[in-house]
């Protein structure tokens, strides 16, 4: 089945329900890294029923579902996660019922051999309230469909970071059992705990879940820039660069600028930037 522009823009899941629980977001934090230090009452906040609160790059995992793209005539194997954009109407409640709108809003095709980028759109409503939770873009690179006749471009690029020192320098250490953990809220694709299958993408190890990596990176810019108040996280987006191996260290550089922040993450151990063009608003 031939993929075309018109067939890509027609793909929408629109009205599908999800429901999480407080107890899935207290996995959620965990599968990002926090309550490393039982001690630290900022993080527990966010892994304990009494004032729980919840991480906006939660928004990611709510309703997650790859069922979009199946028999459209996308190669889903050969496809990854290029970019991912959250903008937050308001804080995530602990437990609700959300109500998600999935679309293509635009694909760009890079010729022949070089892939095809897919923009996907979802917006996630309170079913109680009615109230609208987020907006969330995601850029999909589609390895295996470059060249199927459709327009050239990509989508409006992301801020680059300053060239100055940073004003925060954040590291978390991953553990080597953290895809496990993390696979718990909703992504169970096997590259991220099955070695013989990470072989067969050619890695010598599973990998780090890439929205996992995101949410480490939006922890340190919660802690750097929020004072670990969520509410005032109103957008938070960023570049996916390279794989995590479970076991690395991340370390997050960020630059403040009033309401602006920008960020990248790595690997220091392998001099590699994971995140790239990282950037988030919030609420001075």
């Amino acid at each position: 089945m031939a993929i075309t522009q018109e067939s890509l823009l027609a793909i929408e899941i629109l009205g599908k329900e999800f429901t999480y629980t407080d107890n899935d977001s207290m996995l959620y934090a965990l599968g990002i890294g926090m309550g490393a230090d039982q001690m630290d009452r900022q993080e527990l906040s966010f892994c304990y029923e009494q004032g729980q609160r919840v991480m906006p790059s939660q928004a990611t995992v709510i309703a997650f579902d790859v069922s979009t793209f199946w028999n459209c005539g996308i190669d889903i194997v050969q496809m990854v996660h290029g970019e991912q954009r959250l903008n937050l109407h308001q804080p995530l409640p602990p437990a609700a019922t959300v109500v998600s709108d999935v679309r293509v809003i635009n694909a760009f095709d890079k010729g022949e051999g070089r892939g095809a980028l897919i923009q996907l759109e979802t917006v996630l409503t309170d079913k109680a309230s009615g109230d609208k939770l987020c907006t969330m873009e995601s850029v999909l690179f589609a390895r295996g469909d470059g060249g199927y006749g459709g327009p050239q471009g990509s989508p409006e690029a992301l801020p680059k970071s300053p060239m100055r020192p940073a004003d925060h320098v954040v590291e978390f250490q991953t553990l080597p059992r953290q895809a496990l953990i993390y696979r718990l809220s909703g992504d169970r694709n096997p590259l991220h705990c099955d070695p013989d299958f990470a072989a067969t993408g050619g890695f010598e190890k599973p990998i780090l879940h890439g929205l996992c990596t995101y949410g480490h990176a939006c922890h340190a810019v919660l802690r750097a820039a929020c004072d670990y108040e969520p509410e005032r996280m109103l957008s938070f987006s960023a570049r996916f660069s390279a794989p995590v191996i479970p076991g690395d260290l991340l370390q997050t550089h960020i630059w403040e600028d009033e309401d602006e922040i920008y960020f990248t993450t790595s690997v220091p151990e392998r001099d590699l930037i994971v995140l790239s063009n990282g950037f988030a608003t919030i609420a001075v």
